[in-house]
């Protein structure tokens, strides 16, 4: 695996007026991480809902969600998204932890580290705001991701569904204490 150094990758906060930015890279993302794993009108109904520019908009105006751009060469190869207190998906752990919602990344960039990275920044984050704990769902088909979350030291504690246009689907929670 190649690791980019920290000159090469700059992790920057997503501004409001990115937000368009923000939603071709989440579409495109989305697509090449489930688009082949699951039916075309499942995946342009969740486009259409849940990564739309206005839902892009509303999630960027969250206080308590933030986004970060992974750039290379001063292009977005990927982004984080962090949720904090009521913004969180689920009311797990007791809110004692703070959600990683995504973490994406073209499939051009993927196998460099970068993954790593941004998890790391996640952990910063967290650490800055006086969390000690994280959490993430995962669908449990996405055996990548799925591995790399265990490799980080993150262990299953339930499940929940997640819906993808008609298709119920199951993600796995992960948690880890840092």
């Amino acid at each position: 695996m190649i690791i980019l150094s920290s000159s090469e990758l700059f992790i920057v906060p997503v501004k409001i007026e990115e937000a368009k930015t923000l939603q071709a890279l989440s579409v495109l993302t989305f697509k090449e991480t489930f688009g082949a794993q699951n039916t075309k009108e499942n995946m342009k109904a969740y486009l259409e809902e849940r990564l739309s520019l206005e839902q892009i908009t509303f999630e960027l105006e969250e206080p308590n969600s933030s986004f970060y751009f992974a750039i290379i060469n001063k292009q977005c190869v990927g982004y984080l998204k962090l949720n904090f207190k009521n913004a969180q998906n689920e009311d797990v752990l007791n809110r004692q932890a703070f959600e990683i919602e995504r973490i994406y990344i073209l499939s051009l960039f993927q196998g460099k580290g970068l993954g790593s990275q941004l998890f790391q920044k996640a952990i910063d984050i967290g650490k800055a705001k006086k969390y000690n704990r994280l959490w993430l769902g995962v669908w449990e088909f996405n055996l990548n991701a799925l591995a790399f979350y265990k490799r980080k030291g993150l262990n299953a504690f339930g499940k929940h569904t997640f819906l993808l246009g008609k298709d119920r689907q199951t993600d796995i929670l992960m948690q880890l204490e840092f």
